[in-house]
């Protein structure tokens, strides 16, 4: 089973969400669906600057395997993405918590943070499902 960092939160579609020291939410998908995911290898990124609601489809990965949407775990505006991914998909594999991380966002209600898992509840999620 995969180890969850435990300074990240947790979102029960698989995405992450760590908090920045200016206030930014840094997204990515968790290393758990990265591996059911197979190889990826494409990324549709969110447009900078888009509204994004908590829970809203806002990117996509693909992988051999299958297409998986992936949802604002946040709400907010999107202020970064990881533009490396659209030469290098393969980094969500390699490092799906630093290098492979999907895009920022400026948060809109700090609240949404507050409804997320923590690392031992999404082990828990992952164990139940």
């Amino acid at each position: 089973m995969s180890d969850f960092p435990i300074e990240l939160k947790y979102a029960s579609s698989h995405e992450w969400a760590r908090l920045e020291s200016d206030g930014m939410v840094v997204v990515g998908i968790t290393d758990h669906a990265q591996d059911a995911l197979g190889d990826i290898v494409y990324v549709e990124l969110p447009e900078l600057g888009a509204e994004v609601d908590a829970g809203a489809e806002v990117a996509v990965v693909e992988s051999v395997k299958a297409a998986s949407d992936i949802y604002a775990p946040v709400g907010g505006e999107i202020v970064g993405v990881n533009s490396a991914l659209e030469d290098e998909p393969e980094l969500v594999n390699n490092s799906a918590y630093e290098d492979g991380w999907l895009f920022a966002v400026k948060v809109s209600d700090d609240q949404d943070l507050g409804e997320l898992m923590d690392a031992e509840g999404y082990q828990q999620a992952i164990e139940e499902a």
